[in-house]
């Protein structure tokens, strides 16, 4: 029986990127954590984190992200390793990817600055 990982993952080509499509991608909070995790991280593989969300969404989120051509993937034994398609990206779209790991860091320096006011207690 064939695993799972020896099926071809869906990748767009460079030429196939839709910016809707890749700015509705990256519009979820958890998934632009995951594309920050990337950018930190390149080559990291899925299960590094589990991002606060279930193991069944968070496949879900992982291939909204690489249909949207945001992130290659890579099999690697029973791993996929994970890479922004930043250079495609910024050829397609230029800035986009820098725009949104800019806000997405400035959105994270901003809440750990004014966290959550505590319950009372």
């Amino acid at each position: 029986m064939a695993s799972r990982l020896s099926t071809p993952l869906s990748v767009p080509t460079e030429d196939e990127f839709d910016l809707f499509t890749a700015m509705a991608a990256l519009t979820d909070p958890v998934r632009r954590a995951i594309v920050h995790e990337i950018a930190q991280n390149p080559g990291g593989a899925c299960s590094s984190s589990d991002f606060g969300v279930s193991k069944s969404a968070l496949t879900r989120h992982w291939r909204v992200l690489r249909e949207a051509g945001i992130i290659r993937q890579e099999v690697d034994g029973t791993r996929h390793r994970n890479w922004l398609r930043d250079e495609e990206l910024d050829r397609r779209f230029p800035g986009l990817l820098t725009l949104v790991l800019e806000e997405h860091a400035a959105q994270l320096a901003s809440d750990f600055a004014d966290p959550p006011p505590s319950g009372l207690g």
